[in-house]
């Protein structure tokens, strides 16, 4: 059986991650290739805090052992079993990062030939392109999108002719030579 996962950021539009990963696969797994594909530190603690369907905190994995299990015996199935379909994942304990990690269902059966976790969508830059202050185009206010396309996109960036720099007096400063 293979699940589908989306990975998102709190109140961020403009990205995601889609992944189908075995049932049988290891939370341990799941972090590795979630920190490959997005560039998380490789030097940090990491957590998975499991929501139950309430929405409170059923459990915490981690790689030691938090009374939960530790990430690396814990699968994707057990937790499904329990009804902890939706994390946060912790990619950076330290500076306390995360993502937010849903279920979305059943994928069918695995594919022979394809590895897993698999990434099958992938929407805008990494996290920490957010964190630099990246603003995706859907999350941006309404009065600052501008759509490419429209006719008055031009209007706003009145570019004059390149004979037009013939008109501009250039002004120097008589203290400029001493």
């Amino acid at each position: 059986m293979v699940y589908r996962y989306r990975v998102s950021l709190p109140g961020i539009k403009g990205f995601s991650r889609v992944y189908q990963v075995k049932a049988n696969s290891s939370l341990y797994s799941f972090h590795k290739q979630m920190r490959a594909d997005m560039d998380f530190p490789q030097d940090q603690l990491i957590l998975f805090k499991a929501f139950d369907a309430d929405g409170r905190v059923s459990a915490r994995y981690s790689i030691s052992d938090m009374g939960s299990g530790t990430i690396d015996m814990v699968t994707l199935a057990d937790c499904h079993k329990k009804g902890e379909d939706n994390f946060t994942y912790f990619y950076d304990t330290t500076n306390v990062k995360s993502v937010i990690v849903t279920f979305e269902g059943e994928d069918g059966q695995a594919l022979l030939g394809k590895i897993y976790p698999l990434l099958v969508e992938s929407k805008g830059p990494n996290p920490i392109e957010f964190e630099n202050g990246y603003v995706a185009f859907e999350d941006l206010p309404e009065d600052k999108k501008k759509d490419p396309d429209d006719e008055d996109f031009d209007d706003e960036f009145d570019v004059d002719d390149e004979d037009s720099d013939e008109d501009i007096e250039e002004v120097f400063d008589d203290d400029e030579d001493e």
